[in-house]
Formats: C-alpha cells, structure tokens, sequence
C-alpha cells in the first residue's frame, strides 16, 4: 500500500505539530475554608504552603498564612472577612508577602499591601520588598548612619531631661 502525496503531506504536517507542541500548565495548590471569624480563617488542604505566604480567598481577599499546624493553616485575613464562607476555596500565591517600596512611593496614599488607593493609577517603576525581614543589629545599624555624634547628642539630651524628672 503507498501512500499519496496528501497522505504523505499530512504524516508531515503532523509530525512537525508534535515535534513543536508545547503543553504551559499551572499547577495551583487549593485549600478550603473550614472556619473563619475575628479575621482568622483556618484552611484545610494547603500543605506545602509557607509561613508568610499570600494567600487569595475565592472573594477576592487576600490573607497571609501565619500558623501552621498538621491539619490546617491559620490566615489572617487581609480585610473584611465577611465575604469568606465556610468551604469557600482558598489558592497559594506562591510569593511571601511583599509590598512596593522606593521613591514611586513618595506622595501616594496606599493600603497596607501596597495598593494606590488615591485615584492616581498603577504604580510606576517600582521595586518590591519583604514586610518581615531581620532588622540590622543596633552595632551594623549605628554605623550605617554616618552622623554619629547627632546620635550622642539626642541620646545625651534624653538622658539628662529623664535625670532632670526623676530628681525632681
């Protein structure tokens, strides 16, 4: 049996499509709500989930787990929990909780994650920066700011103002 040359087009055309076929899949892990109140929502299901990790409600809200446990996770919720019920699906971010920071900042009013609230648009050029991060020790602290010995003048001036108070 030969094959025609439509057939032979077709075997072509097909192996070409195979050879370049490219399955983009997301993988989202997905808890669900087992209770909610006073801004806390305990969730089952998200167990590869990270301590810090943004979390996004079915409604919208977001939330930030904090409390790990081996059966569910405590979030707190990020606004107003009236609009999560229980079973309601809850999705991992995948990112730990992070807001904008730098000088596209400076006059902008925003809500606590970042979010311009003014009426001004989007953000521009900005860059993005953890809320929990380990503060410098006073040491490192101390010398990155170069005016040292302003620092021992207010430090002395608190000193002899709460001096001056416990001697009176």
């Amino acid at each position: 049996m030969e094959f025609s040359p439509r057939a032979a087009e077709l075997t072509t055309l097909l192996e070409s499509r195979i050879s370049n076929f490219y399955t983009n899949f997301q993988v989202d892990e997905i808890g669900r709500v087992v209770s909610v109140g006073d801004g806390i929502a305990r969730v089952y299901g998200l167990n590869e989930i990270q301590a810090g990790e943004m979390v996004e409600f079915a409604s919208g809200v977001k939330g930030i787990a904090l409390n790990l446990e081996n059966e569910n996770v405590g979030i707190v919720v990020f606004g107003s929990d009236t609009a999560i019920k229980e079973g309601d699906l809850v999705k991992r971010t995948g990112s730990i909780v992070d807001v904008p920071a730098g000088k596209a900042m400076l006059g902008r009013v925003v809500d606590a994650l970042g979010v311009p609230i003014d009426g001004r648009g989007a953000l521009s050029d900005h860059e993005r920066r953890r809320v929990e991060v380990k503060a410098p020790g006073i040491i490192e602290w101390h010398n990155t700011h170069g005016n040292r010995s302003r620092h021992e003048r207010l430090s002395q001036c608190i000193i002899e103002v709460w001096q001056s108070k416990e001697n009176s």
